[in-house]
This record gives structure tokens, sequence and C-alpha cells, in this order.
């Protein structure tokens, strides 16, 4: 009946959230679905895919730096707007990226400069421009949440929407290889890409800040902008685009707790995303068929921890805790469980399904993890400065993806070059496994208890 009486508009919102994050994902999952595919067309090792994701990896990083901040000055509406357009168009790039590394690459050679093979090269340039229309995602997205939810609902809506990266990456197999079946690689870059645009109708007519919503009760917005209310905030003047300081924010212990998270835990995503295809191809020696369903299970589960971890502090916070408090006690159960993925290895000589499944534990724990990770920062910080917060954090978790995805290439080489690149993944599975522990203690260390920023 409450909610009844409240309205519930915020979750058409949420819902838009979903599917962008869902667009996002299913962009930047076709590359990692080809690269069996495009490794045999031209000719790739490990270390060149490897610096494929790299390039990715590093531009989303300093990316996410800028499109915080970018999305604090220009609004959300707008920063949504720009980005999606802009990843939308890197999307299709995929599929002239020969020529471009042909054009390119004959450029630098002129020039005297030793570049990559051109398909390399095109490939590094267009992940380069889908991987800047990307880093607005996220910050947008946390922006939105902060506008449209109180904090005790923010840690779900964020669930939800995040669990649209699960979604994309379910959806891209079937559809990525339909597409390639019927109208070959480059068919599939340029149908994902314009997904972004159908998107767009949708946000203009649905989005509006909740002051000036139309379609939002009145009973909604009080209980929207209740924690402004509570604190003494000014919800107007929050609306409106204000400058915070990336040094004073970094003079904050919640920043530095946040960055380091991120930067311990996104590179596991990132191998999970970019190297189970490959990984299931080099070990198993499936092909692309084969792969699609593995591939579906693993990210089937990872949506029920994105929503279930978003609800979970939910569990502490009605039994008394404070909302950063319970969502740290949430984050420490996750952490445990990618353990789990130790065992990858060890047993998964009685069956693929085994290492499949132990990753989709630690995949599904991830974005529970994630869910929880982002919300920490509209907890603590205003909402002038969260888009930049997680811009920073965005930085650092890019920054962690680089050096694993580095760090998987070289090891993938020198093992497979040895005749048991399983060693390789061992490796990698036991790195993956340990990262979120390492992460909560030293959050947990930077801030032990709740304490919201106030002087900015």
């Amino acid at each position: 009946m409450m909610q009844q009486a409240i309205g519930k508009y915020r979750w058409t919102i949420c819902a838009l959230l979903f599917f962008a994050t869902t667009i996002n994902y299913i962009d930047r999952q076709v590359l990692s679905l080809l690269q069996p595919t495009l490794a045999a067309e031209y000719g790739w090792s490990n270390s060149d895919y490897a610096n494929i994701n790299v390039v990715f990896t590093f531009m989303y990083a300093i990316s996410m730096l800028f499109a915080g901040r970018i999305i604090d000055k220009l609004g959300t509406k707008r920063g949504f707007t720009w980005a999606i357009i802009i990843w939308s168009l890197g999307a299709m790039l995929h599929a002239f990226a020969i020529p471009i590394g042909e054009v390119f690459g004959s450029a630098f050679s002129a020039l005297g400069i030793t570049v990559a093979t051109a398909s390399v090269l095109g490939f590094m340039i267009s992940r380069a421009v889908l991987a800047f229309g990307e880093s607005g995602n996220f910050p947008a997205a946390i922006k939105t949440t902060a506008e449209y939810f109180p904090k005790k609902e923010r840690s779900l809506a964020t669930g939800i929407f995040n669990s649209g990266a699960n979604i994309g990456a379910v959806v891209a197999a079937p559809l990525v290889y339909f597409i390639v079946d019927k109208w070959h690689w480059q068919g599939a870059f340029i149908v994902v890409g314009l997904l972004g645009f159908l998107w767009l109708v949708l946000w203009f007519f649905f989005y509006e800040r909740p002051e000036k919503q139309k379609r939002l009760s009145a009973a909604e917005l009080q209980y929207i902008q209740q924690d402004d209310e509570a604190e003494g905030g000014v919800t107007a003047s929050e609306a409106a685009p204000q400058k915070v300081s990336w040094w004073k924010l970094l003079g904050y212990k919640q920043t530095w707790s946040f960055a380091v998270g991120k930067f311990m835990t996104d590179g596991v995503w990132w191998f999970f995303l970019f190297w189970l295809p490959a990984y299931l191809k080099a070990q198993y020696g499936m092909i692309d068929s084969d792969i699609s369903m593995p591939i579906m299970v693993i990210y089937s589960l990872t949506m029920i921890g994105s929503i279930s971890g978003g609800w979970f502090p939910m569990y502490f916070i009605k039994r008394g805790y404070q909302a950063y408090n319970g969502r740290m006690m949430a984050m420490f159960i996750i952490a445990l469980f990618p353990l789990v993925v130790l065992l990858a290895q060890p047993l998964g000589h009685i069956s693929y399904w085994i290492p499949v499944l132990l990753i989709g534990i630690g995949a599904s724990a991830h974005q529970a993890w994630s869910a929880n990770i982002f919300t920490t920062v509209s907890d603590m910080f205003p909402k002038k400065a969260v888009a930049s917060v997680v811009g920073i954090g965005g930085m650092a978790g890019g920054l962690g993806g680089v050096v694993v995805n580095k760090l998987g290439g070289f090891l993938f080489d020198k093992y497979e070059a040895l005749g048991h690149i399983e060693t390789g993944y061992t490796i990698m599975f036991a790195i993956c496994a340990v990262a979120y522990l390492v992460a909560w203690f030293i959050m947990k260390s930077l801030v032990p208890k709740y304490r919201p920023i106030t002087d900015l």
C-alpha cells in the first residue's frame, strides 16, 4: 500500500539504466566472442589479443576520470546522451578495423614507426573509441541513481541496473553468433552498434531531473529526497553543475577506499569478460557453437549475484546497521565466494562444466560486490561529487584491468609455448579468487566506519 501511495516512477528510470548497461555490455562483449575466429583468421597471439584489450582498458581508465567530471558538468541527460552516441559509433567502427589499420599502419610506416599488424592496430583504434564512450555509462548511471533513489534503495537499484551487464553478456553470445552466420563478423559490430541509438529515443522521452519530472508524484519526489531533507541538503543547488577539485576529492580516504576497491577487483571482471571464450577454446578445444552455452550459463549466474547483492545490505540495514556499515558487512561475505575459483583448475579434468560453474559463482560474486562498492560513493559524497568520484574509481579499476590483461597475455603465451597453458590459467584464477578479500581489508582499514563528506 505504501509503495502504491508513493509511486513507482523511479523504477522506470532504473529500467532505462538497466537497458543502457545491457547495450553497453553487448557492445563490449562482441570482440571476446569473436576472438577465436579473428585470432585464427589474422594470426593473433595471446599477447596480440591482450594488447588490444589493454588499449580498451587503458583508454577506459583514463576516460573514466574525465567522464565523471564531464557528466557532473553537462548534467545527467546530456552527458549520458553523448556517451552512448560515441560508444555506439565506436562499436560500429570495429566493422572497418582492417582498412583503418591499413591506413594508419601505412601512415606510421612512412614516418619510420614500427606498429602492430593492420588487424591488431585497427582493432586497437576501434576499441579506444568504444572505451571513451563506454566510460560514461557508470558515472551517469550512478549519478542518476543518486538523483532518483533514497540511500536505502540505492544498492538495490544499482544491483538491478548493473545486472544489465549480465543480460548483455548472455544475450551477446547467441545474438553475435547468429549475426556472424548471416553477415560475417563485420555485421555483428554494426548491428549491436545500432542498439544504442534506439535507447536514446527512450532516454529523451522518459528522463528528466526529479525536480522537473512531470510524471513523478509529489509524494515520490519527497520520498526520493528524504535523505537531503534529513541531512539539511539542498536539492536544487545539487542539481546545478558544480565543480569539485580532483585534488580535493583525492584528499579524502573515502575516495581512496573506493579507488583501491575498484583497482583490486575490476581487473577480475575484465579477465572473465575478455578471456573466457579463449580459455574454453585453449583448454577444452571448443568452437564457437560450443562456447555459447557455457557463456550464457556463467552470465545468467552473474545476474542473480547482481540483484541479490544489491538486496543483501538491506538485510543488515533493517536490523539496525547504518547503511555504509551494512554494506561493508555484506561486501565481506560476498568477498568469500570468489575463493571457489581456486578449485576451477584442480577439478576441471572431471568436466568443463566444473570450472564453468565455479567461474560463474566468482563472476556472480563480482557483480554483487560491484552493486555495493558503487553505492559506497553515494552513501558518503554529496550528489555534485558522485560522478567525479566514480570516475576516479573507474580509472583505478581500468588500470587494474590493464595489469590483469597484460599479465594474462604474458602467462598464456609463456605456458602455451611450454605445452601446458593450463598453468597460466591456474595462476590467473588464483589471483581472481583472493582479490576481493584483499580489497575489502584495505577498504576497511581506510574507512573503518561511516564518515560522510560534509565540507564540499
